[in-house]
């Protein structure tokens, strides 16, 4: 009597390469729908799911569990630019809402019967701060209409595995910025702009993205209320200081401060 011997092959490792995937077609729905303001919504709730699917995914490719590693990347780098194209869009859609509001408010003011008795006081400039120099750590940038923004002392960042904006061999710096709206008006903080630059040659300190920071500002400040956003920046290693911009919206110039690095 005769036995097989043979030993059966090992069953082939099925790649999990769906999550890549996904993420790559949601990354482009999404930079298509960020090219329209009024897509907005749609370009942000799918950059969100491709770049988080697009993480998972590249952590897949790195444990062998996957193999589409191009795919992965190229969709959580397209989920990053949805999100950029939303705010975008977001910031374009809101000021021209605001712009014919205030036309429309302007139109029924002249046309109302003014009274000759009694007179306008000229109205200041809500763009401008109070100070036009570069400001220091812990400073605070007070604007016309009483809306304040402070930045904090740059602190050392320990970017994630898997996070976008930080170069290998830099160093990434987080900081602190605080809005505090003194005003009577809600303000709209989705319309603040951050940027920065690091070094004696001014080169621009890109920004930090992973699961712990690179989110804006979101919704609105009340008056008399106060928002906090931790921003991270990605600065050269020689790097001896760090120039932080911060724009609150159209309406407004933006402020600088001059902090030391570490």
């Amino acid at each position: 009597m005769s036995y097989d011997t043979q030993v059966p092959a090992a069953p082939r490792q099925v790649m999990r390469n769906g999550l890549g995937t996904a993420a790559l077609i949601l990354g482009i729905i999404g930079t298509v729908s960020g090219l329209i303001p009024l897509l907005f919504w749609l370009a942000g709730t799918l950059g969100v799911i491709a770049l988080v699917l697009g993480l998972v995914g590249k952590g897949r490719v790195k444990r062998g569990e996957a193999s589409n590693k191009g795919v992965t990347v190229t969709g959580a780098i397209l989920g990053l630019v949805s999100l950029i194209l939303a705010t975008v869009g977001l910031i374009i859609t809101v000021t021209a809402v605001s712009d014919a509001v205030e036309e429309i408010d302007k139109s029924i003011k002249d046309a109302a019967p003014k009274d000759p008795t009694k007179t306008e006081a000229p109205s200041g400039d809500a763009g401008k701060a109070d100070k036009g120099k570069a400001l220091a750590d812990g400073d605070t940038s007070v604007y016309d209409d009483d809306l304040k923004v402070t930045v904090s002392d740059p602190k050392p960042y320990t970017a994630s595995e898997y996070a976008v904006g930080h170069t290998k061999g830099n160093k990434a710096y987080q900081v602190t910025v605080v809005v505090e709206n003194g005003g009577k008006k809600n303000f709209d903080a989705v319309g603040v702009l951050l940027s920065a630059r690091a070094g004696a040659n001014g080169v621009e300190a890109e920004q930090i993205f992973d699961e712990k920071v690179g989110a804006g500002f979101q919704g609105a400040v009340l008056p008399g209320k106060k928002a906090t956003l931790t921003v991270a920046f990605d600065a050269p290693k020689d790097a001896k200081n760090l120039t932080v911009e911060v724009n609150p919206g159209f309406d407004y110039n933006a402020s600088q401060w001059e902090l030391k690095l570490g």
